[in-house]
This record gives C-alpha cells, sequence and structure tokens, in this order.
C-alpha cells in the first residue's frame, strides 16, 4: 500500500510540473491518505490539522499533532513528520511558517476544502493574495484507478456484499431496526478482518464498520438517508439498507444499496422497486469508455418517465479514497468515461408518504462496458 501512494505522489509531482505549480499544501484528509499513506483521528473539527506539503521536486514534508506523529510516521512513506504542539513556539503555525520559508515558494491549495483556520492563516502571511487551486490537477489524477487500486475495491465490495448478508440474515417481525443495524456492522467487520494481517501497515488497518448505518423501513423508506431507530420490522414492511458511508477498506469507499421486504408486498410497491432496477439496469447498460458521464442519467431518467415517474437522484457519483469524487452521472455532465473509473450506481423512486425504492452498486468502466464491485442479487426479495 505505501508503495501505491508514493507511485500516486510521483505522479502528481510530474502533474505539478506540468501545471507549473512549485508547491502543493494539501489539508483535505482524503487527499493526504491518497499521496502518503496514513490517516489521523483528530480532525480538522478538534481544530487540530495535519498537512502534507509537496513540492514539484524533492521530498513531502508531513505535519502533525505531536499526539497523532507516532502513530503517523509508522504509517507513512513520508520520512519528513514535524509534530506539533497546541500552544507555544512548536504551534502548528510556527511549524508550518518555518516549512513554507524553507521551500521559498507560495503554495498551491485545495480551495474548495481549505480549513477555515488554514484559510485565515494563509491569508494573513500572502496579504489576502488569491492562492492557485491544486484541486483539479489532483482530481483529474485519481479519476483513473491503477490495478491495485481496483483490487483494493474488490474486497471492499466482498465487505460490503457480507454487510447485506448479515443484515437479511437478521431481518424478521418484530426484529428492531438496530439489531440489523448491529449484525451489519458484525458481518462487515469479521469479512474484513479477512483480509488483513496484524503486520506492518496492515496493523494500522481498523477492520472494524462504521458511521451510523442507512436504515428505514415501513413508509419512512421515503426518507432516504434515516439511521436506524427503535422502530420494528412488521409484515409488509420495506426494509432499505444503504452502506455508501460505511464500506471503508484502506480507505477507499464504495456505494451500495439494497432493499428488502418483510413477508409481502403489495403490487404497487413491486411496481416501483422494479422500475428502480429497471432504471439502474439502463444506467448500467449506457456505461462504456468514450460515453459522456451524462449518458447513464439520461438512460435511466427515461425509463422513470416512460413508468410515471419524475427523476429525483443522481444517477452516480465517482468514487475511490473519497465518497464523492470526479465526474458524476448526471445531466450536464459531459465528462468522457475511461476504462478505469469506478462509480457508484443508483436506481431510486420516492412515493412520498408511502414508499422508497432504491438499488444501488459499485463498477469499474472495463473496455466494452463494466465490473461491478458489489454482485449481489437485485430481484424482489420478500424474508
Amino acid at each position: 500500500m505505501l508503495e501505491l501512494t508514493r507511485r500516486h505522489t510521483t505522479t502528481f509531482q510530474q502533474s505539478l510540473r506540468d501545471a507549473g505549480i512549485e508547491l502543493a499544501l494539501l489539508s483535505d484528509a482524503d487527499s493526504i491518505a491518497y499521496l502518503a499513506g496514513f490517516w489521523g483521528y483528530l480532525g480538522i473539527e478538534f481544530g487540530r490539522p495535519t498537512l502534507l506539503l509537496v513540492p514539484q521536486q524533492g521530498a513531502p514534508t508531513v505535519i502533525t499533532p505531536l499526539m497523532e506523529s507516532e502513530m503517523v510516521a509508522n504509517m507513512t512513506w513520508v520520512e519528513d513528520v514535524r509534530p506539533w504542539q497546541d500552544s507555544g513556539s512548536a504551534s502548528w503555525q510556527n511549524v508550518l511558517a518555518t516549512a513554507l520559508d524553507e521551500a521559498g515558494v507560495t503554495p498551491a491549495v485545495e480551495s474548495a476544502t481549505l480549513p477555515a483556520v488554514l484559510n485565515a492563516f494563509l491569508q494573513e502571511r500572502y496579504g489576502g493574495l488569491p492562492l492557485s487551486d491544486v484541486a483539479a490537477v489532483l482530481s483529474a489524477q485519481r479519476m483513473i484507478k491503477s490495478g491495485d487500486e481496483i483490487a483494493i475495491m474488490r474486497q471492499a465490495g466482498q465487505i460490503g456484499i457480507a454487510m447485506v448478508e448479515a443484515g437479511r440474515a437478521a431481518l424478521g417481525e418484530g426484529v428492531p431496526e438496530y439489531e440489523v443495524a448491529l449484525a451489519i456492522v458484525a458481518g462487515g467487520t469479521r469479512k474484513a478482518a479477512e483480509f488483513l494481517t496484524d503486520q506492518g501497515w496492515d496493523a494500522f488497518v481498523s477492520p472494524t464498520a462504521h458511521n451510523l448505518q442507512v436504515l428505514q423501513s415501513g413508509t419512512d423508506t421515503c426518507m432516504v438517508h434515516r439511521r436506524s431507530t427503535v422502530r420494528t420490522l412488521r409484515r409488509g414492511d420495506p426494509v432499505y439498507m444503504c452502506f455508501c458511508n460505511m464500506i471503508s477498506f484502506k480507505q477507499y469507499k464504495l456505494g451500495f444499496d439494497r432493499e428488502f421486504f418483510i413477508g409481502e408486498a403489495n403490487d404497487e410497491r413491486v411496481r416501483v422497486y422494479e422500475t428502480a432496477v429497471a432504471a439502474q439496469r439502463a444506467a448500467l447498460s449506457a456505461v462504456r469508455p468514450g460515453v459522456a458521464a451524462e449518458e447513464p442519467a439520461l438512460a435511466a431518467n427515461e425509463v422513470y418517465r416512460s413508468a410515471g415517474f419524475s427523476p429525483g437522484y443522481r444517477t452516480g457519483r465517482a468514487i475511490g479514497v473519497s465518497f464523492l469524487e470526479a465526474p458524476e452521472l448526471k445531466q450536464g455532465d459531459r465528462t468522457l468515461l475511461q476504462a478505469g473509473m469506478t462509480f457508484a450506481v443508483d436506481g431510486g423512486i420516492t412515493v412520498d408518504g408511502e414508499f422508497g425504492a432504491r438499488v444501488g452498486d459499485s463498477i469499474v468502466v472495463a473496455e466494452g462496458g463494466y465490473e461491478c464491485l458489489t454482485p449481489y442479487p437485485k430481484d424482489l426479495c420478500i424474508v
């Protein structure tokens, strides 16, 4: 994994040279993980920035909180790891200022994700002058996944399948939603553990599935992102499970959704659900290299309209070390698809106050079409 991220940095440095950018200052946790192979647990929400300085030539520098520094130094291939403290001369502002003085150039930043405290520091240091934005350079690189990255995402797909299988096995009349969510966490965690060892870089990867489970039942399936509650499942209930914010393996994220019915499903709900599946199928059928990113969305939208529904969802989003990358499968995005791009592709319909039907998978664009990273049945399933 560290060799993979080292290669990412080498490619990024060439891109910096091509773009005429002498130094990149990165503060986004996903960007840092992609290039330096580590992540911290004291994010900017605690007022503690972790930073990565990447020059177009030479060695990068990591700036990280002192209490994270030993872990970070053991996780990354970057040798220059500089810790900072919460007060005194070793504050992050002073440590960063020293590193910037040594570089002797004005850095480019990821403008859209720049934390307010870091932006204020840079504005004061550089007299309010606008800084170059390096986000597009890195985003373009991250669009195409290497074989090593796709291999990790295949494992993440197996973890997602273990989650949905565990969730399905827990379904039944009278079962509280949270019990299903607990089963999902356990199933995903145990599968992830199968891919890990307690040696080397692997030892820093937790198999534990986390984040609140997106799960609703009954008419609450209209509330697309409601989390699991103490509500108990009843006969006839649809149960929607979304794993999009839970599947993160070695920092690579997937999108994955499935829906089940308890005991029975009425005819109208069956029709709505099967239309959502058909819309996703139409979108997937349009995926292949050379096609504009909006084309799968347009194909799905036609299915919705033909069945009497108004399109209401983005059809897909690029995925990788971030939950949302570029491009997106939505009307207006004319980016041409290329082999190695990875997407979450969804079908979804909400009938207000009655029912929400959704299905989603992760794919990698391949020559002639796509490979599904989450191959799990999506036919109507009554349990």
